[in-house]
């Protein structure tokens, strides 16, 4: 425990800092775009931006609809009115849908052996 008192006070850090720290003396706090904007330019309003911005569709043009108190707004719908259920061609829900060239192959017991030896039975 001595040790480590007489250590930490001949302790001297080998990095030197010159001159005060602080923040930068002058910096520009003026809005502009953001360099990899598509306009370089800044919208007029948060009101003109949300009329053309998208996330998982667009964000302005329409208010949403009050939720009703027994399921929300597609439980206020009929299923027909919500569109079909069926996939677009060449789209697939699960995966046990999609041709054979993509599927996963089963294992061989080879392998098997091989990962639950962690690799060992293929050199025995």
């Amino acid at each position: 425990m001595r040790a480590t008192r007489v250590l930490l006070q001949q302790r001297k850090p080998m990095i030197k800092f010159i001159g005060k720290r602080g923040p930068p003396p002058k910096v520009d706090h003026t809005p502009h775009a953001h360099p990899a904007s598509p306009t370089h330019e800044l919208p007029g309003s948060f009101a003109s931006y949300r009329k053309q911005a998208q996330q998982h569709g667009p964000l302005g043009g329409h208010r949403p609809q009050p939720a009703s108190a027994h399921g929300g707004i597609i439980a206020s719908h009929s299923g027909a009115s919500l569109g079909p259920v069926e996939p677009a061609k060449g789209q697939y829900f699960d995966r046990s849908e999609l041709p054979a060239r993509f599927r996963n192959t089963p294992w061989s017991q080879a392998e098997i052996d091989a990962v639950e030896s962690g690799g060992a039975s293929i050199f025995a």
